[in-house]
């Protein structure tokens, strides 16, 4: 029996690969490292984190932090909730999924990075780790943890990722997965997103039953209308909605970026949410706090991060606890 594992089941640790000069944060490397820094602070009050880089050098300004270990690793990017390994039970015990990650369509160099899962099982969790012939990012899916999965259709069926017809593709994750249905969305985008709608821009599983759902308050912004169909597409599926109004633009060196609080983190005890220097993060914080009243919620400036096209949720992937494959 195969089960997919909801993002709020306990988590042993919180991954997260940090960005390095030879990365395309170089620019303001600085910046981003504070970032990272702030975030691993907030972890490690509630659980382990394990940081990758190429160097030992990279982890100096962690040093310091408790429950913080390392893992040397060179990566391509810091993205890893996309190329991180999966995990899922299988017969109750903890089993993780290695799919093949093509940065988004081939959209920059990931040799690297489709190394790490590996590297990682090999040399630190020396468990299970499948791999799966299948070009699948981590941030393109969602579960509820009793088998219904969230998705959408311009990225899983883009022809920049496997070229399968839906019903075959259906058909195969359920059965990875252990699902009894998925949802296929036809709406829903951010601007700067550049994964082709990765569901954790969009629309998250709070609980079995609800949603929480990027919407658009500004009918003249460019968001308005799809967010709006999306919304109407999870409410037909009899989900209950939490709704996320986006920020109003944030914009940077002339571009507008892809700033969404669905990409928030689950942690054990806790929320992160990303916050933009904006009049809704307050507005924000305040709904996560009436839905999650066992939890504590805390905001994170996620300014910096959305330069590169992604947020805090994107920048982590979860290991979560379990029986063990040995």
């Amino acid at each position: 029996m195969i089960k997919s594992l909801a993002e709020w089941s306990e988590q042993d640790y919180l991954l997260l690969a940090i960005p390095h000069k030879k990365t395309d944060w170089l620019p303001y490397l600085d910046e981003i490292l504070y970032s990272y820094i702030e975030l691993t602070k907030i972890v490690s009050k509630y659980q382990k984190v394990l940081l990758i880089a190429p160097d030992d050098n990279d982890f100096k300004p962690f040093k310091d932090i408790k429950n913080t270990e390392f893992f040397i690793c060179e990566t391509n990017d810091t993205w890893i909730r996309d190329y991180g390994a999966i995990d899922i039970l299988r017969d109750g015990k903890l089993c993780s999924l290695n799919f093949t990650f093509n940065a988004w369509g081939n959209k920059f160099s990931s040799e690297l990075d489709n190394m790490v899962n590996k590297k990682l099982f090999k040399n630190k969790f020396k468990t299970r780790l499948d791999d799966v012939n299948l070009i699948l990012e981590g941030g393109s899916i969602d579960f509820n943890g009793e088998g219904i999965m969230l998705s959408t259709k311009k990225c899983l069926l883009n022809a920049n990722r496997n070229k399968l017809e839906m019903s075959i593709l259906d058909t195969k994750l359920k059965e990875l997965f252990g699902l009894k249905k998925i949802v296929w969305l036809e709406h829903g985008f951010i601007k700067g997103d550049d994964t082709d709608s990765h569901i954790d821009t969009l629309a998250r599983f709070i609980d079995e039953k609800t949603v929480a759902v990027a919407t658009c308050d500004d009918v003249q912004d460019e968001h308005f209308g799809e967010l709006l169909a999306m919304k109407t597409e999870l409410l037909n599926e009899g989900f209950e909605i939490l709704e996320l109004p986006i920020p109003s633009a944030k914009f940077y060196e002339g571009k507008r970026l892809g700033a969404t609080y669905a990409n928030f983190i689950f942690i054990n005890n806790a929320i992160i949410v990303p916050t933009y220097k904006d009049k809704n993060d307050d507005l924000i914080l305040k709904r996560f706090e009436n839905f999650f009243k066992d939890k504590d919620v805390i905001g994170l400036d996620a300014t910096v991060f959305i330069r590169q096209n992604g947020s805090l949720h994107c920048s982590c992937q979860n290991r979560f606890k379990g029986l063990r494959w040995l």
